[in-house]
């Protein structure tokens, strides 16, 4: 009974928090005011507050712009965690905007969604990441392209880099930074999170929305920490394979440090 309760008044004081930020963030969208890229923070740091996820940093986003973060993807927290650390916008398929609730709130970040199946549209969104970039935004790639279940590190899909390359031929110099991130759910309670409690970290697509969330909201005490890698610069003449291969290193390099404990 104390868990439910529990869940009632996290879920309805988040809902006051939306209602509240939500009217100026629409009109921030609306008249594309540059207050629409620091409301979500907000948001997603009472989100994790609320929720029961404590987020740590160690290092910080890249100041030099434009700036790319490419991050390992575990779950939907992951939105929430690296939102509530920085001023970011996401890429995400196309499906997640008709995903109830998370939907919205994507749309409401000015998420861009991706058509990876119809490779004329997924163009056109490459170019758009790439104008974003050059605008100053912080874009976030989750180049697995899929959620693990948080213990490693899926292969990195080169083809996803596409967006740097289009970025680096707007920019003046010819350079977009990329910066890694590793994302590892290490603790619970206060303790070390164990084997039985890692599905709470991971999220892989077979598991239905609602109950995980439920699951989450039921513990309530989630530790996770983030790590900033050194910027990797991509250039024009750059190779994506040589630029993702790198990458990929580094996050795999830091997710296994830290779920190491070290």
């Amino acid at each position: 009974m104390i868990a439910w309760i529990r869940i009632f008044l996290v879920l309805a004081s988040l809902a006051l928090v939306t209602f509240v930020l939500l009217p100026v963030q629409i009109a921030a969208l609306a008249f594309d005011w540059r207050l629409r890229r620091y409301i979500p923070r907000l948001w997603h740091r009472a989100a994790c507050r609320l929720v029961g996820i404590r987020v740590r940093a160690h290092g910080r986003p890249e100041t030099r712009r434009p700036l790319l973060l490419a991050s390992n993807h575990v779950s939907w927290k992951d939105i929430l965690v690296l939102g509530a650390v920085a001023d970011v916008v996401y890429i995400a398929k196309a499906e997640v905007r008709g995903w109830p609730v998370f939907g919205i709130l994507a749309r409401l970040q000015a998420t861009i969604f991706v058509e990876r199946e119809q490779k004329r549209k997924t163009g056109e969104k490459v170019d758009e990441i790439g104008r974003r970039l050059s605008d100053g935004e912080i874009v976030v790639l989750f180049p697995e392209g899929t959620t693990s279940d948080g213990n490693r590190l899926l292969e990195v899909k080169t083809s996803l880099f596409g967006a740097a390359a289009s970025a680096a031929a707007m920019t003046a110099d010819g350079i977009v930074h990329i910066q890694p991130v590793a994302i590892s759910y290490t603790g619970i309670h206060g303790m070390a999170m164990g084997r039985y409690h890692r599905p709470l970290a991971g999220w892989p697509g077979d598991i239905p929305l609602g109950s995980h969330l439920l699951a989450i909201l039921k513990e309530g005490a989630i530790e996770v920490d983030v790590d900033f890698g050194e910027r990797i610069d991509y250039r024009r003449d750059s190779n994506r394979k040589a630029i993702s291969r790198e990458v990929e290193a580094a996050i795999r390099r830091m997710l296994s440090s830290r779920l190491r404990g070290r």
